[in-house]
């Protein structure tokens, strides 16, 4: 269960990463109703790709090593949890955002509970 958690999680995780980081204009256009970009906000944009996709590629190797599977899917758990209470402070401070988000969001919150019941289950 653990194995397949951690490749389900990689696949999505990296699919959204190259949403965001191969055409940050495009992707800013596209979903967030935005015609301007700046070089700052692409630069963000492309490193968290590169974050996403580091962590993605952590949790694929630990697919398929039984010695990180529990950190790997413990990790999961922080990743979602983390961007949660970020965007949760965004919600309350900035409002709401663009539906895309919005969707992002309503993920996030979904997998910290699952992400907890797939650590506790052994292997």
């Amino acid at each position: 269960m653990k194995k397949s958690f951690l490749i389900l999680a990689f696949a999505i995780v990296s699919i959204i990463a190259l949403l965001y980081g191969i055409s940050p204009a495009w992707f800013a256009r596209t979903f967030l109703g935005l015609h301007e970009l700046s070089l700052d906000f692409a630069h963000i944009l492309r490193a968290v790709m590169a974050l996403y996709l580091a962590l993605g590629a952590f949790w694929l190797c630990a697919a398929f090593n039984d010695r990180h599977r529990d950190t790997a899917v413990l990790t999961t758990m922080i990743f979602a949890g983390g961007l949660v209470i970020g965007r949760l402070i965004s919600f309350l401070v900035d409002g709401q955002p663009s539906p895309l988000l919005m969707l992002y969001a309503a993920m996030e919150i979904t997998l910290v509970p699952i992400a907890s019941w797939v650590y506790q289950r052994p292997d």
